[in-house]
């Protein structure tokens, strides 16, 4: 799994989709953050991180897809998955060496993100006025969050070999799992099945977290969540044994 986890580090940072994924998602989150003025945290009026963390989701719709649709789409498209097969690897530690690559990746593209938080400390009327607690609380959720997408990511990436089929429909089921269950709790007026609905979906979830309350059953959510997408992966991965 080492073996795999490395390549995947080193392949992804060798190329020049690594620089434009990440430089778009900064880029894109400082203007949202700081010019555009429906969400700018200069016109909110007091010291906090709020609009970040309700923007980076949707970013991660696309920047997370865009991350995972090489891992193995490309590999199977250039034939040399047959070749990472014949290596003493199972399919479990192949999945998972490409699942921590892409979100470690994803973490070192979270990083820079912390001068906003350092930045809104100062910026505040008492410095230091930011509440600190609910702010680690939402970077943990992000995590969370992102390591969801990137499992979503690595099983669109093991339905098909072309690329941008995996990134399409990483995004749809990224946006689905989202908010898709709470846009069908809206349209339905039975009050149980709505929150049946809105607890299938990650956002119900990430909010919890976000607000620094780190409940066992949130955490076992985005656990099971990955799990399941990643086990849809090997056992795509170990069709090719039928």
């Amino acid at each position: 799994m080492h073996s795999v986890f490395n390549k995947e580090i080193i392949g992804f940072f060798n190329s020049l989709t690594a620089y434009i994924t990440t430089g778009t998602f900064l880029f894109a989150l400082g203007l949202l953050l700081w010019v555009f003025p429906e969400s700018s945290i200069l016109d909110y009026g007091y010291a906090g991180l709020d609009s970040l963390f309700s923007i980076v989701p949707y970013l991660f719709m696309f920047m997370i897809p865009a991350i995972t649709m090489r891992s193995l789409a490309e590999e199977k498209k250039e034939g040399t998955f047959e070749l990472l097969a014949t290596r003493p690897l199972t399919d479990w530690q192949i999945v998972l060496g490409k699942y921590f690559a892409c979100l470690v990746i994803i973490i070192a593209a979270l990083l820079p993100t912390l001068v906003y938080y350092f930045t809104v400390y100062q910026l505040g009327a008492t410095i230091g006025n930011i509440d600190t607690g609910a702010v680690i609380g939402s970077y943990i959720g992000l995590i969370l969050l992102g390591a969801s997408f990137a499992a979503i990511g690595l099983f669109t990436s093991a339905v098909t070999t072309n690329q941008i089929v995996s990134f399409t429909i990483a995004v749809f089921l990224c946006f689905f799992a989202f908010s898709g269950f709470d846009s069908i709790s809206k349209l339905l007026s039975m009050q149980r099945i709505d929150l049946i609905l809105i607890n299938l979906g990650i956002n119900e979830h990430y909010q919890a977290i976000s607000r620094g309350v780190l409940d066992t059953r949130d955490l076992t959510y985005f656990l099971s969540f990955s799990l399941l997408f990643l086990a849809l992966t090997k056992t795509i991965l170990g069709a090719r044994k039928w």
